[in-house]
């Protein structure tokens, strides 16, 4: 047994060890991050420098099972022994999973509570919901979600977590390695210093007729984006409504089972759904999946059969399952890569939040963009029909291609920023002499970048 626990100790560190080189596509053995101390028996709350909250076990200090408690602070014991070793009190592959998989939740699902902690509101709402009429809904949910933009973790409007911990773990390895400047493959094709991907989940038979009129706005714009299709009892499904979608050049997408809210009710019957969703999936030609009101439980994401989702939020205080994966950039759930959803839904800005303007939308592309990450945008066609909602909708599309054309970042289709990511992530390094190239398929549209360190910040530079 002893034997087995050092094992799985060592297989940890190994993993850990990959992190940044999985991360930035940097040369591997940077540096290593062995443990320092004994991990606390249970996980909570502390700090990894101030304002960065992490969830998980402890070495150095007792963590708070409240994030709102006073916060050890582990950034204070870290330090550099030695050339290519940081030890650290905590195992960062083990918060970046808490974070990236909010596992840091309180009333985290469990094998057979995957949803919301308010079941009986859930219920309770999806039952009458078709009775009520749309002022009444959006009331309850105004007076279900005040007060949600105070909750202090995840950070609204956009939770930056997993690359503030990234970002000081590789100048950590830097400084121990004494490197002021390190080659990794930069996140985007071409060297674009952003992304930028929209997608229309389609809810209703009035979102199904707007949808050639939404097509003709995008393409008005030279914006292609992908149309998630609820298949079963929703709505109709013309014959002709799918290839219009595909020789137009936008994407197709499944877009839960049937929409009730019910598909991570247990494990036996998501089991049953998830076979039907494959076979929409393999049918309709589709690589991606996004469930209904964004529910989700990732452990159970190994059922389907699709190259990538995109059901987590980056920060879900405003929808009815509470949690956000703290990054804006994709990340892989096994062989399931994640693509957020990093700002906020059409439905909640107009809404919830009664915001008929760019704003807070502006507010998180900046926010994205100072990252890096991927801005993604959820519109649906069922909430834009109306000629406010359609106009805040026309000026982000003509805010987002100015900033194509300034270079400032990548507008893609969800499969082309998956399959981007995907091969980046088979991408290497190889020194030639006191240079690097980059190996690997797609490598013709990667591009070398350098960390640089300057003292205790991080400025990314192109060769």
């Amino acid at each position: 047994m002893s034997v087995s626990r050092t094992s799985d100790s060592a297989n940890s560190r190994q993993k850990a060890e990959k992190l940044l080189a999985d991360r930035f596509r940097c040369p591997l053995h940077l540096a290593n991050f062995p443990l320092a101390g004994t991990l606390s028996p249970t996980s909570g709350y502390f700090q990894f420098s101030p304002g960065v909250i992490c969830y998980g076990q402890c070495a150095s200090g007792t963590p708070a099972q409240r994030v709102t408690d006073p916060l050890h602070d582990a950034r204070r014991y870290v330090t550099l022994n030695g050339a290519h070793s940081v030890p650290l009190p905590f195992d960062p592959l083990q918060i970046i999973d808490n974070l990236r998989c909010e596992r840091y939740l309180a009333d985290s699902p469990g094998d057979e509570q995957p949803l919301p902690a308010n079941r009986f509101f859930r219920n309770a709402y999806y039952l009458l919901r078709p009775l009520l009429p749309v002022p009444v809904r959006k009331h309850l949910q105004q007076l279900y979600f005040r007060s949600r933009d105070t909750i202090p973790f995840p950070k609204w409007p956009v939770d930056r977590t997993v690359e503030s911990v990234f970002d000081q773990l590789l100048i950590f390895a830097m400084k121990a390695g004494k490197i002021s400047r390190m080659p990794f493959i930069w996140f985007w094709p071409e060297g674009a210093p952003s992304c930028t991907m929209l997608t229309h989940d389609v809810e209703t038979a009035a979102g199904v007729e707007f949808c050639r009129q939404l097509m003709d706005l995008n393409d008005s714009f030279a914006v292609k984006s992908s149309f998630q299709i609820v298949p079963e009892l929703r709505y109709p499904i013309p014959d002709s409504f799918l290839p219009s979608i595909r020789e137009r050049g936008f994407e197709i997408n499944i877009h839960d089972l049937n929409h009730d809210g019910h598909l991570f009710t247990n494990r036996k019957q998501f089991l049953k759904r998830a076979e039907r969703i494959n076979r929409y999936a393999r049918q309709y030609g589709a690589l991606g999946f996004r469930s209904a009101v964004m529910y989700r439980n990732i452990d159970w994401y190994d059922a389907l059969d699709l190259d990538y989702d995109m059901s987590i939020p980056n920060v879900a205080h405003f929808d009815p399952q509470q949690g956000g994966c703290c990054t804006v950039m994709p990340f892989f759930i096994g062989r399931i890569l994640e693509l957020p959803v990093t700002t906020t839904q059409d439905y909640t800005l107009f809404h919830i939040l009664n915001d008929y303007s760019t704003r807070l939308w502006k507010e998180q592309i900046a926010r994205i963009r100072n990252a890096h990450g991927l801005m993604s945008f959820l519109i649906h066609p069922d909430y834009i029909i109306d000629e406010a909602a359609r106009r805040v909708y026309t000026e982000l599309l003509q805010y987002l291609t100015e900033l194509r054309a300034e270079g400032e970042t990548w507008i893609a289709l969800p499969r082309e920023v998956a399959g981007w990511w995907r091969l980046r992530s088979e991408m290497e390094l190889v020194q030639e002499g006191n240079s690097w190239r980059i190996q690997g398929k797609g490598s013709e549209r990667a591009r070398l970048a350098y960390a640089v360190l300057d003292h205790d910040r991080l400025i990314y530079e192109f060769r």
